[in-house]
């Protein structure tokens, strides 16, 4: 009878870890949680994570970094993305949008930082900077890293003045020590 429930319960379990769900049709959608440009005019820094795609969610988040400039009607995001690097791309991606809070593929974000206003503006220069400077911009490794968590997290350790608090289950977080 154990041997069956065993069975059964290795089955319940690996079936979770299948879906039927594919990242090309994975929701991409604001979830609502960001300034709207339209209507913030103030400077604006957003540190978002959400649950890693498929199976590897139950582990970890990947992370990403969005700032506003005063009255700029898009955000920019920065982000690193380790499929970019098999394709020949730098890992570290920039890139302008009104909805920097996006689903990563299926996942609600939550955000994990947010600075509005003339800290937000004295930062953001800042934080500009050190994306130039990242050590690891072409680089990605699931494990330890570099890869998603690292690099706002070296932008945090870049820029103190953010205090930064990375949520648990950023993983490859660590890696940013080495930079």
């Amino acid at each position: 009878m154990t041997k069956y429930i065993g069975l059964l319960l290795i089955s319940v379990l690996l079936s979770a870890c299948s879906t039927n769900d594919s990242w090309r049709t994975a929701s991409r959608e604001s979830a609502g949680i960001a300034p709207a440009p339209e209507t913030e005019k103030e400077a604006v820094i957003e540190f978002y994570a959400a649950d890693a795609y498929s199976w590897r969610g139950w582990f970890a988040v990947h992370t990403w970094v969005a700032t506003k400039e005063k009255n700029a009607t898009e955000y920019t995001v920065y982000e690193v993305v380790g499929w970019r690097v098999n394709r020949g791309l730098p890992a570290l991606s920039e890139y302008k949008t009104a909805t920097p809070d996006r689903y990563w593929f299926g996942a609600k974000p939550e955000r994990i930082l947010s600075i509005i206003g003339p800290k937000a503006d004295t930062l953001i220069p800042k934080i500009s900077e050190a994306v130039k400077h990242y050590p690891w911009a072409n680089e990605y490794t699931v494990f330890p890293g570099p890869n998603s968590n690292t690099f706002p997290t070296w932008i945090g350790r870049q820029v103190p003045e953010l205090d930064l608090n990375m949520p648990f289950n950023a993983i490859g977080s660590g890696y940013a020590d080495k930079g």
